[in-house]
Order: C-alpha cells, then sequence, then structure tokens
C-alpha cells in the first residue's frame, strides 16, 4: 500500500477551501484499500524555530501580533488554525521518513513553497519543504515544484541550506530568484506546451541525479490546470495525468525516494479533488499495481 500522512487536525474553518481540500481528498482515497494511513502528531515549536524567525514563529503560535500572526494571509487566526498547521508540518517530516523507509509516500497537504524565514505568504505559513532539509541535514533534499507559481521562499531557502535544491517549474513567476541551487522553467500560460514542460521535468531529474539527492519532494500543484483561474490554457487533465505519470516513473527508474504533496489547486472543489486523487492513483499504479507491470 502507499504510505500517506494525514489527520483531521489538518482541517480548520478559513475563508479559503485549501483545508476543505485536503479533507475532501483523504475522504475519497480513504474509501479504496490502496493506501496505509499514519496520523502525526504537532510539531515541536522549536523545530519551526530554527527554520524561521522566533519572532514570527511566536506571532503565529500566540496570535499576537495579529498583523505577523495572519501575514501568510489565512484570516482570521484561531487556535484550530494553529493546530492545523503545526500538525501538517509534522506530517511533513512523518511523510519524509516513511519515503525513505519505502521509497515513496505523500502528504495530504500543501501551503508551503512562499514562506520564507521572516515570514509567511500567499497561504503559506511555514515552509515545509525547507523544513525537511532543515530536519535531515545529511540528506540533500531536491523539490521538484510543479505549482503553477514560482516557488519563492523555497528559493531563498536554499542560500541558508546547503542541502536544498529547488527546481521549480512554472508558469507566473512570483518573484522567484534563481540561484545556485534554485533553477527554474517557465513555461508560458498560452503558447507554451506540454512538450516543454516535459523536457523540464526530464532536466529536473536529469539535475536530481547529478547533485545526487538522497529524496525528492514533488509539489503536484493544479493550478496549472486549464479550468483553473490562474491556469494554462494547454494544460489539460489528461496532461496533468501524463505529467504525473512521468514523473513517478522517473523517480522509480532513478531510485531516489520521492515523497508528494498537493500544493495549489483554486477552481471547483468537486473537480480540483478528482485532479489530485488522480495524483495517487497514478502513484500507486507506478509503485504499487503489479499487475499493470509489462511480463
Amino acid at each position: 500500500m502507499l504510505n500517506v500522512c494525514f489527520s483531521p487536525r489538518y482541517f480548520a474553518q478559513t475563508h479559503t477551501n485549501s483545508m476543505e481540500k485536503l479533507v475532501a481528498v483523504a475522504e475519497q482515497l480513504q474509501q479504496v484499500n490502496d493506501y496505509k494511513f499514519h496520523e502525526p502528531e504537532l510539531i515541536d515549536s522549536g523545530i519551526l524555530k530554527a527554520l524561521h524567525s522566533p519572532k514570527y514563529v511566536d506571532a503565529f503560535l500566540t496570535g499576537q501580533p495579529k498583523k505577523l500572526a495572519t501575514f501568510s494571509g489565512f484570516k482570521p487566526w484561531n487556535e484550530q488554525l494553529r493546530d492545523a498547521v503545526l500538525c501538517i508540518h509534522a506530517g511533513q517530516l512523518l511523510a519524509t521518513e516513511l519515503a525513505f523507509q519505502h521509497g515513496i509516500s505523500a502528504n495530504i497537504a500543501q501551503g508551503f513553497h512562499h514562506a520564507s524565514y521572516e515570514y509567511g505568504g500567499s497561504f503559506c505559513t511555514f515552509n515545509g519543504l525547507a523544513l525537511i532539509a532543515q530536519n535531515y541535514p545529511n540528506k540533500r533534499i531536491f523539490v521538484l515544484d510543479c505549482d503553477q507559481h514560482g516557488g519563492d521562499g523555497t528559493a531563498e531557502f536554499t542560500r541558508r541550506l546547503d542541502n536544498l535544491y529547488n527546481f521549480s517549474i512554472y508558469s507566473l513567476t512570483f518573484g522567484y530568484q534563481t540561484y545556485e541551487r534554485a533553477e527554474s522553467r517557465h513555461v508560458h500560460t498560452k503558447h507554451g506546451g506540454f512538450a516543454q514542460y516535459n523536457m523540464a521535468l526530464h532536466e529536473a531529474f536529469q539535475r536530481a541525479s547529478e547533485w545526487q539527492a538522497d529524496i525528492i519532494i514533488y509539489q503536484a500543484g493544479m493550478d496549472c490546470h486549464q479550468a483553473d483561474p490562474y491556469g494554462s490554457a494547454w494544460f489539460s487533465t489528461e496532461l496533468i495525468q501524463k505529467r504525473e505519470e512521468i514523473v513517478f516513473n522517473l523517480a522509480k527508474k532513478s531510485g531516489i525516494p520521492i515523497m508528494f504533496v498537493l500544493a495549489g489547486g483554486y477552481q471547483n472543489l468537486e473537480d480540483l479533488v478528482k485532479l489530485h486523487v488522480q495524483t495517487f492513483q497514478t502513484a500507486y499504479d507506478v509503485y504499487y499495481n503489479k499487475k499493470d507491470e509489462k511480463k
């Protein structure tokens, strides 16, 4: 079975449906027997203070000062939101450990790559991608970010963490800066196409191999889908599935463990959940569905 991290505590009532999405995806996956669920506890605040500004972490933990506590965009601050975020980030570390053990795992979570050292942003409270590098200092952590928006916060963290590499394939730059271990590939929303995207995916895995990555953290964003308000006109449901097939087949072939998360998506919730669930189904098929293997 595919090992998946999730807790009912991942949910908090906010003015967006981003956490509602997490619950809906989990409920869909729990209807079949292909997934083994693991429930994380709350992450210790000291771990977050080693990654982010302690002043910012304290603000989020207490709700004061209000402006800094809600800087990521989630309003209003409440204890349910605090605990959801703390649980989600504990899930990042648990899922990473499961990926090292089994070769693949997932955390039904999102909201990481825009958070920088000083504060969060754009519904990313803490950077749960850089968190993995912080907590595995002797491992090389390679982030493959396929969110429609460039992972600017993770790129900045590559300047603080020598064992972190960020490879972002996006259409909306979102202030992304290129550094020694922060690459990017831009694929235009209208004039780009999947051939260009496919080439970028292969380049990412080549770079991960050259860098001798110990694990790949895959941001399986859905805001690039053509029905999304931020999406690319050419990125159909069929091509999203093709992307997932390429990613998981390349990961399996490379022998590098992979842990994946959901990342962005802003279209109709019912349709969005279907797209995210397909990522899990594709991962399961590639790694565990023996009947699909060639004899």
